[in-house]
């Protein structure tokens, strides 16, 4: 803030000893006159240095080395009401800048730095014209004659309060990227990082250096659009009046991770231009991944709660048990899967010694395999399904457990060619198996088969599959029953 003033003087190529100075009514700062110089003969000089002090952003004050005011630029009028006029050629500045009990102490203060190295610091109460008191904080350096001895003092000063908030924009900026527990980034207009903190490097699996300039689509697999678009909107109207979440798959050393992050965003404009100048966005995340997965998990397992407690209501209406098995199916499949089949073993049901020879199924029921629509009961013909051996029904029946199976990453022929080998709709990539279990007995399995757009099936999902099985095998439980009476 200091520094600034000192080239000031040495632009105009004089020290301030031995220099009148008076106020230019015209332009309402300092003109340096020679001691016998009738008007300015260095006027570009002086105009120069007029115009660099009134341009500074700290009030600024000079004395000679006999304490007079030599200058006074707008800023240190604008805080405390004195013109230039009526400020330079004072001496000292008791009884009308500072109170006069008080200027022995200040003054000293301020002419110390004569003989002092550096600069020097201070804080004290300021007159204003209208008989106010301003408290300022104050850095005073030495002016140097050409001889290299003290000519005067320069003092640079502004109100604490807006020292007090610069000094503290500056910590929140240093805080903010090496304390911060959140990701902190400052994207440029070009959408490259430009200042990573330690938070968001890791996050990004990268050094905080080794991320500086490059393309988002090099840190990121997947949710590059989605981010730079939200860059993108923010340059152009702003930040958004509260956090998006966005789901990115980062690159890392040990592979492709998926997170999400909920993301706050500010953009940023330079206070030293006149008109807003974008200088980038101000992105700030954190890393909330799980707590949204625990979200979606808690949403699923209430949506399928209901779901079973519908089912069951429905069923309960069902004067044929059969009926009420395909219920059971068909509230099972919404969000869940894109087919299902009901297979049952021939003969009757099955104990668990038994399970351990050859096994037949016979089809009991399915849903269409081409438009949607409710499952419909399979003819009376019991013939049994060309299952070959080990086939996933079968070996679910012979574990007595859940079995899941994929086509994996086959093309789509060979996915259909896998699907098809196995009797299962030519669409179907992913399968649950689980086993229809009642009063101790196998009665048979119920598979649900999921196409390529969605996931394979998980454990939580075999959970619920096995829920399902249990309400269709007690419905084709008494189903077998209502046939033997």
């Amino acid at each position: 803030m200091i520094a600034s003033s000192e080239p000031a003087c040495r632009t105009c190529g004089r020290s301030l000893q031995g220099v009148q100075v008076s106020a230019s009514r015209r332009s309402g700062t300092t003109d340096e006159l020679g001691p016998d110089e009738p008007g300015r003969e260095n006027s570009d000089g002086s105009d120069l240095l007029a115009a660099l002090l009134d341009g500074m952003d700290a009030a600024l004050c000079a004395f000679d080395a006999d304490g007079v005011v030599t200058h006074w630029n707008r800023e240190a009028e604008r805080i405390l009401g004195w013109s230039a006029d009526e400020a330079v050629g004072r001496r000292g500045l008791a009884g009308w800048a500072v109170r006069s009990a008080d200027a022995e102490e200040v003054e000293g203060r301020l002419l110390s730095a004569m003989h002092a190295p550096g600069r020097q610091v201070h804080e004290f109460a300021l007159l204003t014209k209208d008989g106010g008191r301003v408290l300022v904080r104050t850095q005073s350096a030495a002016v140097r004659g050409p001889d290299g001895k003290p000519a005067g003092v320069y003092c640079a000063f502004s109100e604490v309060h807006a020292q007090i908030d610069l000094e503290r924009s500056i910590a929140l900026s240093e805080a903010l990227f090496e304390d911060a527990s959140w990701g902190v980034v400052l994207v440029d207009v070009d959408l490259r990082p430009a200042v990573v903190n330690a938070h968001a490097a890791k996050a990004l699996g990268t050094g905080r250096t080794s991320v500086l300039g490059r393309p988002l689509g090099e840190l990121l697999a997947q949710g590059v659009e989605e981010l730079e678009s939200a860059l993108q909107h923010v340059l152009a109207e702003g930040a958004p009046p509260a956090p998006a979440e966005v789901w990115v798959t980062v690159r890392t050393s040990e592979g492709e991770r998926r997170r999400c992050w909920r993301s706050g965003f500010l953009r940023l404009a330079s206070p030293l231009a006149e008109e807003p100048v974008p200088l980038g966005v101000g992105w700030l995340f954190q890393d909330v991944t799980e707590a949204k997965q625990a979200e979606q998990e808690a949403s699923l397992l209430r949506f399928r709660t209901q779901q079973l407690h519908r089912a069951s209501r429905a069923a309960a209406e069902c004067e044929d048990p059969a009926e009420a098995a395909t219920i059971h199916l068909d509230f099972a499949l919404a969000g869940f899967a894109d087919h299902a089949l009901i297979d049952r073993v021939a003969g009757g049901a099955l104990t668990d010694a038994e399970t351990e020879g050859p096994v037949r199924l016979v089809r009991v029921a399915a849903t269409p395999s081409g438009a949607p629509g409710p499952s419909k009961l399979a003819d009376r013909a019991g013939l049994p399904v060309r299952y070959a051996e080990g086939h996933p029904a079968l070996q679910c029946v012979e574990r007595v457990g859940a079995l899941r199976a994929s086509a994996g990453a086959a093309s789509p022929e060979q996915a259909r060619e896998w699907a098809l080998a196995r009797q299962w709709p030519p669409d179907a990539v992913h399968a649950l198996c689980a086993v229809l279990r009642s009063r101790g007995r196998t009665l048979g399995v119920v598979t649900f088969l999921r196409g390529a757009g969605r996931s394979a099936f998980e454990r939580s999902d075999a959970m619920f599959a096995e829920d399902v099985a249990v309400r269709i095998a007690a419905a084709l439980d008494l189903a077998g029953l209502s046939d033997a009476e």
